[in-house]
C-alpha cells in the first residue's frame, strides 16, 4: 500500500519558514512558451479509489479503508474528508452510517468509466488544462488496476478535450531504476499516442516525482536519478522533476548532491503539502522560496511549475478559499506562468478540489468528517474548482492581479432546480458496434453543463455537446437510448423520450491487428520487453525470465475484435536454432477475467522456414486483451517472441 506523501513531510515545515527575499522582486518568466503544461493549470490525479463491485482487479475498498477487505466505517476509514457523490452514476455503500439529511452513506469507484469522465468533465467545466496521473511501482498486486487507470484516464481526457501526462511516484519503489525504463517503454509509451497526451516543446511530457529527498522511502543516488532522467531525454520527453521544497539549497528535505540532478530537468515542480498552513505562511513562502526558485529556474532555462493547496479541510486550513487564493496571488505578483494544484481527488490527506461535503448534512451521521463550511463560512461543494479556474486565469492574465479573492464561496442560493428534459432523441449513424446520437439542448434555470447518455436505463456515456456515440456495443443487436440532463449543482432531469437503434453485422478488420498496440508481461530479461513483439520489427524480442514458467505475453487490441489466426516468430536469422514453444491462448474482453481459446500445444520455430508459427482458433473469437502463455521452450529456458501478429481471418 502506497503511503500518503503528506507523512514524512510534515516535520520539515517549520524549518523551512525563515527570513528571505522582500516582496515585489521583478517577475520572471518562463524559459519556455506556452505548452500543454508552461503556462496551464495543472492538477495531481490519484485515480486511486476502488470497490467491490466495480470490475477492478484489485477488488477491494483501496484508499477508501484501512483494511481494502472491509467496507469503510468510522472504525475503518482512510479519508478525512467526504465526497459529494451526487452526480456520479454509479456509488457504492458502506458501513457508515446514513448522511445527516438521511441519504445513504456511498462512495465513488475511480475504476469505472463514468467516475473518470465526471472529473475530466469538471476540470473542463471549471478551467482546469492538464492532469497528472499518479503512477506508483506498477510492479506489485496494484499495478493492473493502475495498468486500466491509465486507460480510463486516457479515454476521459479525449472525450472531455483535457491534456493527461504519467507522473511516477518512486516511492518505496526499490527497482524504480529498471522498472520505471520498462514500464515506460512497454505499457506507458502507447499512451503518447493520444491526441489528448500533453507535450510540451513538441515533446510528450513525463513527470518523475521523489528524487533528491532527504528520508527512507527514496533512498536513490544522484547517479541513479540522473540516469533515469537521462534515459527519459533520450526517449525524446519533456521531463519534470517532483522535488523536495528546498532544492535549490540542497538541505533540510532534500538530500546533498542533488544539484545537478535537479537543474537537469526541463520543469522543476516543488513540493509543498506540509509545508504551509496559512495565509501568513505563504507570504512567507513567496520571500524564501517562490521568488529565488523562480530567478534560479530562470538563470538555466528551466521551466517553473509550484504547488498551490487547497488546505487539509480536517486541520482548518482552508479559511473559505483566503489560503488557497493567497498563493495564487503570491505566484501571479512572482511572474510564475504554470501551477500543479494539490491534489484534484486527494480525499485521503483532504487536499481535494474535487466536489466535497458542503455541510454537516452531506456527511455520514457521526462520523466526525468536517465539512466546507467548518469555519462557519457556507462553501458550495464546487467551491475550490471554482477557486482553481479563477485562479488559473489570474495566473495567463485573463483576470487583474488581486489579493481580494473575488470568488464567491456560495454567490447564489442552492440550485435546487433540476433541467429540463432533453428533447428531439434521434440516431444519427450506427457501426457494428456503435450508435451515434444528437438531441436538442436541455433548458436550466441556470445553466446546462453535460448530459448523461443511457442504455438500457444504464449510463454509457457522458458529454458536455448535444451528440454522443455510444461505443462497446455488440453487432446485430437491438438497444434502447435516452438522455438526462444536469447542471453544475448536480441536479438531473426527466429521462428524454426513448429511440432505439439496431447495429450492423459485424465488420471484419483487415491487417495486423496487434501492431504498435499495447503490451503487458509477466516479466522480460534485460532489455527484451514485450514491446518490442509487436514494433514491427522482427530483429527485435521478447524474452521472458529464464527458468521461471509459467510465462505470458499480453497484448491489448483497443476494442473487442474478432480473433481468428495467431502469427508468432522468433528472429530469423539462422543463429536461432529450431525450437518448440509450448504456448496456451488466452482471450479477455475486459482485461481482468481471460479464458482459454486454444489449449496448450507445441509450436515448431525452424530458422528454414522463417522460425515462424500459426496458431489457428476454431472460430473467430470476440477477444480485447490477447495473452499467450508460455509453458516450454526447446531452444531456451524462456518465453521468446520477435513478432506477434493477430488477424481476424
Amino acid at each position: 500500500m502506497v503511503v500518503s506523501r503528506r507523512v514524512f513531510l510534515q516535520a520539515a515545515a517549520a524549518a523551512g519558514l525563515t527570513t528571505g527575499l522582500a516582496l515585489g522582486e521583478a517577475p520572471a518568466h518562463a524559459a519556455s512558451a506556452p505548452g500543454d503544461v508552461v503556462g496551464k493549470v495543472t492538477v495531481g490525479y490519484q485515480g486511486w479509489f476502488a470497490c467491490p463491485g466495480d470490475g477492478a482487479p484489485i477488488n477491494g475498498w483501496w484508499h477508501w479503508s484501512r483494511n481494502w477487505g472491509a467496507a469503510p466505517s468510522p472504525a475503518n476509514s482512510a479519508i478525512v474528508a467526504w465526497p459529494d457523490v451526487r452526480e456520479y452514476p454509479r456509488t457504492y455503500a458502506t458501513a457508515f452510517a446514513n448522511l445527516n439529511n438521511g441519504q445513504q452513506a456511498a462512495l465513488f469507484s475511480s475504476y469505472d468509466q463514468s467516475t473518470v469522465d465526471l472529473h475530466f468533465r469538471w476540470m473542463k467545466q471549471y478551467g482546469i488544462d492538464t492532469a497528472a496521473l499518479q503512477r506508483f511501482n506498477p510492479t506489485g498486486g496494484e499495478g493492473p488496476t493502475r495498468d486500466a487507470m491509465a486507460g480510463r484516464v486516457r479515454s476521459a481526457a479525449e472525450s472531455q478535450g483535457v491534456k493527461f501526462y504519467v507522473m511516477y511516484d518512486v516511492s518505496d519503489w526499490t527497482t524504480m531504476q529498471s522498472d520505471i525504463k520498462t514500464d515506460w517503454t512497454n505499457k506507458m509509451r502507447a499512451h503518447t499516442a493520444s491526441p489528448a497526451y500533453a507535450r510540451q516543446n513538441g515533446k510528450p511530457v513525463v513527470c518523475v516525482w521523489g528524487f533528491g529527498f532527504n528520508d527512507a522511502q527514496r533512498p536513490f543516488t544522484p547517479a541513479q536519478c540522473q540516469d533515469v532522467v537521462n534515459w527519459f531525454k533520450a526517449q525524446g520527453c519533456y521531463v519534470i522533476g517532483g522535488v523536495p521544497t528546498w532544492w535549490r539549497t540542497g538541505d533540510r528535505d532534500s538530500r546533498p548532491g542533488f544539484s545537478d540532478v535537479y537543474h537537469s530537468f526541463d520543469m522543476l515542480s516543488p513540493w509543498l503539502v506540509g509545508r504551509i498552513g496559512s495565509a501568513a505562511d505563504a507570504d512567507n513562502f513567496y520571500n524564501v522560496a517562490t521568488v529565488p526558485d523562480l530567478a534560479e529556474c530562470a538563470a538555466h532555462g528551466i521551466d517553473y511549475q509550484p504547488c498551490v493547496l487547497p488546505g487539509g479541510v480536517g486541520d482548518r486550513q482552508r479559511a473559505h478559499g483566503d489560503f488557497m487564493w493567497r498563493q495564487f496571488y503570491n505566484m501571479a505578483r512572482a511572474g510564475v506562468a504554470s501551477a500543479y494544484v494539490s491534489m484534484f481527488d486527494e480525499y485521503n490527506e483532504g487536499n481535494q478540489i474535487a466536489k466535497t461535503a458542503e455541510s454537516q448534512a452531506w456527511v455520514p451521521a457521526g462520523s466526525g468528517f468536517l465539512a466546507l463550511d467548518e469555519d462557519g463560512t457556507a462553501c458550495s461543494s464546487d467551491y475550490y474548482l471554482r477557486l482553481t479556474g479563477d485562479g488559473g486565469r489570474m495566473l495567463k492574465g485573463q483576470l487583474a492581479v488581486t489579493a481580494a479573492r473575488p470568488t464567491q464561496p456560495f454567490p447564489t442560493a442552492p440550485d435546487t432546480t433540476a433541467p429540463g428534459a432533453p428533447g428531439g432523441l434521434r440516431v444519427t449513424g450506427q457501426s457494428d458496434t456503435t450508435v451515434s446520437l444528437a438531441w436538442n439542448a436541455a433548458s436550466d434555470n441556470v445553466a446546462v453543463t453535460g448530459y448523461r447518455v443511457r442504455v438500457g436505463g444504464a449510463v454509457a456515456a457522458t458529454t458536455t455537446t448535444t451528440s454522443c456515440t455510444v461505443t462497446g456495443l455488440s453487432a446485430s443487436t437491438t438497444y434502447t437510448f435516452d438522455v438526462q440532463a444536469l447542471d453544475a449543482a448536480g441536479n438531473l432531469s426527466p429521462a428524454s423520450a426513448q429511440v432505439s437503434a439496431t447495429t450492423a453485422a459485424t465488420t471484419v478488420p483487415t491487417g495486423d491487428l496487434a501492431l504498435h498496440r499495447p503490451t503487458a508481461e509477466s516479466s522480460h530479461t534485460q532489455v527484451y520487453g514485450s514491446g518490442n513483439a509487436v514494433d514491427g520489427d522482427p530483429n527485435s524480442y521478447w524474452e521472458s525470465a529464464n527458468n521461471a514458467f509459467p510465462q505470458w505475453l499480453q497484448t491489448d487490441l483497443g476494442s473487442t475484435l474478432p480473433v481468428r489466426r495467431i502469427v508468432l516468430s522468433v528472429p530469423p536469422a539462422t543463429a536461432w536454432a529450431t525450437r518448440t514453444q509450448t504456448v496456451e491462448v488466452q482471450g479477455s474482453t475486459d482485461g481482468t477475467a481471460f479464458t482459454r481459446l486454444l489449449a496448450p500445444a507445441g509450436y515448431v520455430f525452424d530458422p528454414a522456414t522463417g522460425n515462424r508459427a500459426t496458431l489457428t482458433l476454431p472460430t473467430a473469437t470476440g477477444t480485447r486483451h490477447l495473452r499467450l502463455v508460455f509453458t516450454a521452450n526447446t531452444g531456451w529456458p524462456a518465453g521468446q517472441v520477435a513478432e506477434l501478429q493477430v488477424y481476424a481471418s
